[in-house]
């Protein structure tokens, strides 16, 4: 889907109204805004917030279409690959507590790992995409959908392959290569990945409605995925796992980018290298991290951050680290719908 170019027009009215505090918002603009929203058929949430203070939230569009629920700004939407950004928190909280090393390769945790290519490969390698350890969706993924439910479900269906490339000669996106992150975190952790990620990034940032239930749960208040006006619900994972497919709000994804600067997750220097970018990609002024994006726009601003998009979904956290603006960006229907606001404000905010 393609947005109408209004859209545009309704994120320059979020950057003129970004000093302003909630208060100040004049209801005239609010609502011109909301109704260029719902002119392009977005369905989600989206959020500014300024060191802290949300500026805006708005929420578009069904939540679940059979029953005629509408989104609201506490609606739980699928985040997709966004999840990745939890993963190399886990990692590096890991590495702060001195129980792993960015450098360990992977077979140093999966001593029984079925590829002795990619055994060697390095968690940074893994953490940068840079391991050649390749996708999981496709029609393997589809063979294997019902029985991939943990992560170690994953690697048996999927640990016996080549690597794609020699690790460390490339960048190319893996999404298999954070499910193997996930199997480090389970191994030096002694816990399962969700239960880690919830007990040390989810419970300490505030971030109650965030999670990886699997599908099964029934989950209150999460959106139905829509592509086109299909729901897709019958093709989703299990449940989210490293490499993505949980749940969230705006609100809890501001708690996460706040506890990013304040100190709560990592220390001053791990947050640094969590979000400096350390691999070119082929997008020009875009360099990957560590599970977070690293863009230098043209108009000079730096923003880091990480998107997420399948069929019925599509989010967006981007954290624009010099000025202190966020803008979170969450839809249950396809790609482009929340990345192409996130452009736009991007591009439009101070």
């Amino acid at each position: 889907m393609r947005l109408a170019p209004t859209l545009l027009l309704a994120v320059l009215c979020l950057a003129d109204i970004a000093h302003a505090a909630p208060e100040e918002l004049p209801t005239p603009l609010r609502s011109e805004l909301d109704q260029r929203t719902r002119a392009v058929s977005f369905s989600g949430v989206a959020l500014v917030a300024h060191d802290g203070e949300v500026l805006y939230e708005t929420a578009h569009g069904e939540a679940d279409r059979s029953r005629h629920v509408m989104n609201t700004v506490d609606t739980k939407f699928r985040f997709g690959s966004l999840g990745k950004m939890f993963t190399a928190v886990a990692i590096l909280q890991l590495e702060q507590a001195g129980r792993l090393e960015l450098d360990d390769p992977l077979g140093k945790f999966l001593p029984n790992y079925p590829n002795g290519a990619q055994a060697r490969a390095t968690l940074h390698q893994l953490l940068t995409h840079t391991a050649g350890a390749g996708d999981i969706f496709g029609p393997g993924f589809d063979d294997h959908r019902a029985e991939l439910k943990r992560l170690e479900d994953y690697v048996r269906a999927f640990g016996s392959r080549e690597p794609g490339f020699p690790p460390g000669e490339r960048h190319e996106y893996s999404n298999y290569g954070y499910i193997l992150l996930g199997r480090v975190i389970e191994t030096v952790s002694g816990q399962s990945y969700a239960d880690y990620v919830r007990s040390h990034i989810f419970a300490p940032t505030g971030m109650k409605s965030t999670d990886n239930l699997p599908e099964e749960s029934h989950v209150v208040g999460l959106a139905v995925p829509y592509s086109g006006e299909r729901s897709v619900e019958d093709r989703l994972p299990w449940s989210g796992t490293s490499a993505g497919g949980g749940y969230t709000t705006a609100r809890d994804l501001l708690a996460f980018a706040i506890a990013l600067r304040s100190g709560i997750l990592l220390d001053r220097a791990h947050v640094d290298l969590l979000l400096t970018g350390k691999i070119d990609t082929p997008r020009p002024g875009l360099r990957y991290a560590y599970g977070f994006e690293d863009a230098r726009l043209p108009d000079g601003k730096r923003r880091v951050g990480h998107g997420g998009g399948a069929p019925g979904m599509n989010a967006v956290l981007s954290i624009f680290a010099d000025t202190g603006y966020v803008v979170v960006t969450l839809a249950n229907m396809d790609p482009p719908a929340a990345m192409e606001i996130d452009r736009a404000a991007s591009r439009l905010l101070p």
